[in-house]
């Protein structure tokens, strides 16, 4: 399980570079997440066909994961959430037509976040993290 929480050290370089992705991409997804936590279960309105507990899932995997993300805590839980929910925005965005880059509604965020768990989730979020200090390898003493 301690494999899965926390990859290993990258060095410092990979692990600064994982600390300013998962600042910036925390702070957007706390960000989206916001309004959709203040009303989970009926945040994309009425008319929506998506199950109601879709939508709560959505709404904490977006509030919940960005928080993970920043704190460096249980990153591949919160990334797996944000895959999840991302994969959801691309089927849709898809599904309508919508162009990978265009105004009025594109697919190209929801994949550029999707990548970025991806990342997280191969990488692990690196030496500045509380993952990487709670369930990373204690150094022996000599």
């Amino acid at each position: 399980m301690k494999t899965f929480l926390y990859r290993g050290d990258p060095g410092n370089a990979a692990s600064f570079a994982l600390l300013l992705i998962r600042l910036i991409a925390g702070l957007a997804f706390m960000r989206h997440g916001f309004t959709k936590i203040q009303d989970p279960f009926g945040w994309m309105g009425q008319a929506s066909k998506m199950p109601h507990v879709l939508q709560a899932l959505a709404a904490v995997s977006e509030f919940g994961g960005g928080l993970g993300w920043i704190l460096g805590l249980l990153v591949p839980v919160a990334s797996l959430g944000i895959l999840s929910t991302m994969s959801v925005a691309v089927r849709t965005h898809l599904g309508r037509g919508q162009p990978f880059v265009g105004k009025g509604g594109s697919y190209e965020l929801a994949l550029v976040f999707a990548s970025i768990a991806i990342l997280f989730l191969s990488m692990g979020p690196g030496r500045y993290s509380l993952d990487a200090a709670l369930f990373g390898r204690k150094k022996k003493k000599r």
